[in-house]
């Protein structure tokens, strides 16, 4: 009887629950700052859709039958905001991780602070190639291809196709602006003189007209947007307004119909060029693609109360994929460190809105989750995918 107990005292020691802060046997407690609220509130979207995704998944009894809490709140875009409520999460709720904190801004505000208390900055939604640091940030991942590869994609891109441009840039004049310029700049390599005009702006900017009529009288052919959706529409609408025809570039995050093409006007849109990582809703390209079909079921059934072309949503949709598949491949060891040993060993996970050739990994060693776009050009009604995709190797910011 005595040699029993023995036996089922030794049980194997891999069946053992290991919990950190914000997690129980019932729930895994997830802390998100955005901005609902302020100038950048049209990215709101994003995180709108990553709350009714994992309302879906716990309607069907969560990840390995733990509900997830999700509690998302308000930054309004504003640095000292994402501070105080990132604080809020950790030391008053008690979450297991800061995860998707929309805004480079307010992702290079937190990182410090989350490294230094040992609590993941779990897929960060910035392009920073600054947050690419494991030896000096060991607990930040990000979700976005950096600002050095997208960057770079633009600089290859118009120098095949138009290697005599005179480029002008509107940036906004804060990380995740200069980040773009940046890239962009690097990106054309020993040809930057390119570049023959540059502006900025601050997000709490009415307008931007005196910006793009300076920068329109520059002698530019080309224009450069390392800017916001807001901003970016006014500055298309503008540049339509004034007869200026440059060759127009526009990033992928703010290259969406609803929040800058239709302001901007789509005639004042057409021909602007982008690149994509995921397909677009409401595009023709894509209406009969099984995984748009299931989003737009998603969306219809979970976040009714959204419209418009859905393209944030879709980015929120994705995400919330990925953090479902790092949850899933912690099982039942919820600790910091495993959840972070976990999202770094991604390797090629595919989110269903992905294009095709474009995969996401995450390695102990780099941050960057792909490298892989594809070119894409506005012809007044939807975006037009053209070319091979275009991978970009080394995203490492330059010393």
């Amino acid at each position: 009887m005595v040699s029993a107990v023995v036996l089922l005292g030794a049980q194997p020691a891999a069946a053992e629950k290991k919990y950190d802060p914000g997690v129980s046997d019932t729930e895994i407690k997830i802390g998100q700052t955005t901005p609902y609220s302020g100038p950048a509130s049209s990215f709101g979207a994003t995180s709108r859709a990553i709350v009714a995704y994992f309302k879906m998944i716990n309607s069907d009894g969560g990840i390995n039958g733990r509900k997830i809490n999700l509690i998302s709140l308000d930054d309004a875009y504003s640095p000292p905001k994402t501070m105080e409520q990132t604080r809020k999460l950790v030391e008053g709720e008690e979450v297991l991780a800061i995860a998707g904190t929309l805004g480079t801004p307010g992702n290079m505000t937190i990182a410090k602070y989350l490294n230094g208390r040992g609590v993941p900055q779990l897929m960060g939604m910035s392009g920073s190639p600054k947050l690419n640091d494991p030896e000096h940030l060991p607990w930040t991942t990000t979700w976005y291809a950096s600002q050095t590869v997208e960057g770079q994609i633009y600089a290859q891109y118009v120098l095949k196709a138009k290697p005599d441009a005179k480029i002008a840039v509107l940036y906004q004049n804060d990380d995740y602006g200069k980040g773009y310029l940046m890239a962009f700049k690097a990106g054309l390599g020993d040809k930057a003189a390119m570049v023959v005009a540059e502006a900025s702006y601050d997000i709490t900017y009415p307008t931007i007209d005196s910006e793009l009529v300076r920068l329109a009288t520059s002698g530019a052919d080309t224009i450069f947007y390392a800017s916001s959706p807001k901003f970016t529409a006014q500055a298309i609408r503008k540049a339509h307004e004034i007869g200026w025809k440059p060759l127009q570039i526009v990033i992928t995050a703010s290259s969406q119909t609803e929040a800058t093409l239709k302001p901007a006007g789509f005639q004042a849109a057409t021909g602007l060029v982008t690149s994509l990582f995921q397909k677009v809703p409401n595009d023709p390209t894509w209406a009969s693609d099984k995984s748009m079909i299931e989003f737009h079921a998603f969306m219809k059934q979970w976040a009714p109360g959204e419209a418009g072309d859905l393209f944030l949503s879709a980015t929120g949709y994705s995400w919330a994929q990925t953090l479902a598949e790092v949850l899933r491949k912690c099982g039942d060891d919820l600790t910091r460190e495993n959840l972070q040993k976990q999202v770094t060993s991604l390797d090629g996970f595919h989110p269903s809105l992905f294009i095709d050739g474009v995969t996401l990994s995450i390695s102990p060693t780099d941050r960057t989750p792909w490298r892989k776009a594809k070119m894409a050009r506005f012809n007044g009604t939807n975006w037009e995918p053209f070319g091979d995709i275009v991978t970009i190797e080394d995203d490492k910011p330059k010393k």
